[in-house]
């Protein structure tokens, strides 16, 4: 996994071929030549021992895909980490869990209304994730400490980042769960940001968006949440407020309106809605009301990840014109061309020379 050019998809890819990881790294050289890669060299094995020491001196334990604690949730998206590096209490990895994201820059209202949903459905037996970034995060976190409380972030898991956020995230160590599949001491960067966010989503049965722009890092994650098939909820803002205008966008296409615990609550199927503590004895309300079918002229959230999918299924390794990929879709080009923008955007594919296609490692 640390090999050069090895991504997520290259290494389950390499694992299904091969069988072990040994042999896998037996054969990288060759699979790199095939490729047109002369000289290639696996990550030296020195490198791998001394991050396994690094995170054993941090007090870090490193799960693979294939352990008992690895939480099935996330092992079930399209692209699980193979390693995550957790510090903490790993057993909150088994509970049930709903995301709380939103803006850095969170207005009063916002960390009032983040603070008192991450209370309740934490005294409703939910354990909570976000991405220990300023605003909404933090206070997500903060509330949620005594209760259960996972950190994803962005770089490896003993770097604090923000730095103003080093004693939550020292605490979450202690009484909650940090966890990244990042190497050790790794600095974030900013294409590490949207890759975190699709674990956020993955670890939790629902994502709630609590003030987000139109495009932001929240609203990268409500589309991987969707992608993976979760429950995407989005509290209400000012139509005047650029902080709710995601928020608003993501209500108008179909997301449920959050005012409360109890919301997010009777949004979740009723398999995940029984956690402990007093999330089994909260009264299910009946079903809502399914949301008007959307104009023609604009996709519903579910349309939209319905296409993800469908592009990044006919994507591979191999470049593939772009005008040949909307023929394959029988889409519209002013349909299809904003979503690959998106998927780009996110990391997911890659566009080269020609006008070509392909998807990221």
């Amino acid at each position: 996994m640390r090999s050069h050019r090895v991504g997520i998809a290259t290494f389950y890819r390499l694992l299904s071929e091969h069988g072990t990881a040994g042999d896998a790294l037996l054969a990288l050289p060759e699979v790199a030549r095939a490729a047109g890669v002369e000289r290639y060299a696996p990550c030296p094995e020195g490198v791998a021992r001394a991050e396994l020491r690094a995170g054993r001196d941090r007090g870090a334990r490193l799960l693979a895909v294939t352990d008992p604690e690895y939480p099935d949730h996330l092992r079930s998206i399209p692209d699980p980490p193979p390693l995550l590096w957790v510090v903490g209490e790993a057993s909150l990895l088994a509970r049930p869990s709903i995301a709380i994201v939103g803006a850095r820059n969170a207005s009063s209202l916002g960390l009032r209304m983040a603070r008192a949903l991450a209370t309740d459905l934490g005294k409703a037996g939910f354990a909570v994730v976000s991405g220990l970034a300023r605003g909404i995060d933090t206070v997500a976190h903060a509330a949620t400490l005594g209760t259960g409380t996972l950190a994803v972030t962005a770089g490896g898991v003993d770097v604090m980042y923000p730095a103003e956020n080093t004693r939550l995230a020292e605490d979450i160590g202690k009484a909650g769960l940090r966890l990244s599949e990042n190497p050790m001491g790794m600095v974030p960067q900013a294409r590490h940001f949207p890759r975190r966010n699709r674990i956020i989503s993955g670890l939790a049965q629902a994502v709630v968006v609590i003030e987000a722009a139109a495009k932001s890092g929240s609203i990268i994650t409500a589309r991987a949440a969707l992608d993976q098939g979760r429950e995407v909820l989005a509290v209400p803002g000012h139509p005047f407020d650029a902080r709710a205008s995601g928020c608003n966008m993501l209500i108008r296409d179909g997301a449920r309106l959050v005012r409360s615990a109890e919301d997010v609550i009777e949004a979740l199927p009723p398999m995940t809605g029984h956690g402990t503590g007093a999330a089994a004895e909260l009264p299910l309300a009946p079903p809502p009301e399914p949301p008007a079918a959307p104009p023609r002229d604009r996709r519903s959230l579910r349309e939209t990840a319905a296409l993800h999918q469908q592009i990044l299924d006919r994507l591979g390794p191999s470049p593939l014109a772009e005008d040949q990929l909307i023929r394959d879709l029988g889409a519209a080009a002013h349909d299809v061309s904003p979503v690959l923008v998106d998927l780009e955007l996110e990391g997911r594919i890659t566009r080269q020379a020609g006008g070509l296609l392909s998807k990221s490692a």
